[in-house]
């Protein structure tokens, strides 16, 4: 299978030319593809396939072989592997994960895509659709006890669930390794949640280490990052243009701070290389 290796803010992803390429069993060729000792490594895997609703589909799997159906970071590659490899020459380009459509603005250097903003859509902060149970029709700064503490969370849908926590203390020292199984599992969502961990630095700049379902830690999260974004101004703590600074890099979100209004967020895509690898027996 020829592959390529790509990053949005260190958030990596091994990515496929589904229109050239067929994987027979795809769950399993995305834990194997992501595994970083017996694989190529990388938070999962995405496949570029055909759309009757979009010029092109991410179809996205986490590194346990599990479906996402949205990220941000991907998206902005997805965008920059079809611009870059001539299967597309335009510059706005729309791309379907499970259903949803998203535009994508690509900005070139040398002829090559270097950044792209997308139109992430709007948040979503009906407990019913994020979903998250055990609370009210929406859950804005609410507690949550998780293991033997207690956190305060908002929680946003960005097409993905997210638990966003606002952290006083340093996010370096902060246990994420043994906090973020315990929020992804947690009885209160039942299709297990996406978990941001925040520091406002002031209204215009946050921190955010971020713990996924279905892949642990990543070095950024571009869907996440939305939610962050969203949360932190529900709450009154950042302005509608804010800077998110993740151990992988920076992206730029903007919200009106109205929920019928999309959030925008704009960041790097980068080719690391290309390859063949043989998948394992199914």
């Amino acid at each position: 299978m020829k592959f390529t290796k790509m990053h949005g803010c260190g958030n990596d992803y091994v990515y496929v030319n589904g229109l050239e390429e067929s994987i027979k069993n795809e769950p399993v060729a995305a834990r194997f593809v992501s595994d970083r000792h017996f694989g190529i490594g990388g938070d999962g895997l995405i496949i570029i396939k055909p759309s009757d609703i979009a010029d092109f589909e991410m179809v996205m799997y986490n590194a346990d072989g599990s479906r996402g159906a949205m990220c941000g970071n991907g998206i902005r590659c997805v965008a920059k592997y079809v611009y870059d490899n001539g299967l597309t020459k335009n510059t706005t380009i729309s791309i379907e994960s499970m259903g949803a459509v998203k535009h994508i603005e690509v900005e070139l250097e040398g002829g090559q895509v270097k950044n792209a903003s997308v139109d992430m859509g709007k948040p979503v902060f009906d407990a019913k659709k994020i979903p998250v149970i055990g609370y009210g029709e929406k859950v804005i700064d609410e507690k949550i006890t998780v293991g033997s503490d207690e956190y305060k969370m908002t929680c946003v849908s960005m097409g993905n669930p997210h638990a966003v926590v606002f952290i006083d203390t340093s996010l370096k020292d902060f246990p994420l390794e043994k906090t973020g199984p315990l929020f992804e599992n947690h009885s209160a969502f039942p299709d297990r949640v996406n978990t941001e961990f925040i520091r406002v630095k002031d209204r215009k700049n946050i921190e955010m280490r971020v713990w996924e379902r279905g892949s642990g830690e990543t070095l950024a999260c571009g869907t996440g990052a939305c939610a962050s974004v969203a949360a932190a101004l529900v709450n009154g703590l950042v302005d509608n243009d804010v800077t998110v600074h993740l151990i992988g890099g920076k992206l730029q979100i903007k919200w009106s701070g109205d929920e019928t209004d999309s959030i925008f967020m704009s960041g790097s895509a980068t080719t690391v290389f290309s390859g063949e690898i043989t998948l394992p027996e199914e």
